[in-house]
């Protein structure tokens, strides 16, 4: 068992390295578009399909290791006002809303994904790319943010600090 988290751990950091690197490729290619344009060439078909692609990729990538580490947003006002007891009960109760919310999404984008491969369905812009390629990141993203927030559920750490504000 300790294996199976060894290496949903390493797929889960593996995950924001691309989406991390993604961000950079990003910047990178924004500017080369600028710089192009800017230069009175147009700028490669490629150059925009990447950019985004990587917006989606990045986003489902790094989102469940945002929910690992709290940095998804939410708002303490409302815990930090609640007793510890009381507080203990609204934010596994959150936290089971988002299990229930991130399993419906990742069972729905599991539908998706099956039906672009049924489908044999194509995103056509500047290339011809299965769609499969980009619905792919549904299931697999929020499969693992429902395991994650799933943590904070049954696990000793709560979602909610109880502290509202700015604490970094």
């Amino acid at each position: 068992m300790r294996l199976v988290f060894s290496i949903y751990t390493a797929l889960l950091y593996a995950m924001a390295g691309v989406a991390g690197a993604t961000l950079i490729w990003l910047m990178i290619s924004v500017i080369t578009s600028v710089v192009m344009r800017n230069l009175g060439l147009q700028p490669f078909a490629w150059l925009f399909t990447s950019t985004e692609y990587g917006i989606l990729y990045m986003t489902m990538l790094g989102a469940p290791w945002l929910v690992r580490e709290k940095g998804h947003v939410h708002i303490e006002l409302v815990t930090a006002a609640l007793p510890a007891p009381l507080r203990r009960i609204v934010s596994r109760g959150v936290a089971l809303a988002c299990v229930a919310v991130s399993l419906i999404l990742a069972w729905k984008g599991l539908e998706l994904f099956l039906t672009n491969i049924e489908r044999n369905d194509y995103d056509v812009r500047a290339y011809f790319t299965p769609r499969w390629i980009l619905t792919i990141s549904f299931p697999i993203a929020f499969g693992m943010m429902a395991i994650e927030f799933s943590r904070f559920v049954f696990g000793s750490e709560l979602m909610h600090s109880g502290e509202a504000g700015i604490h970094e």
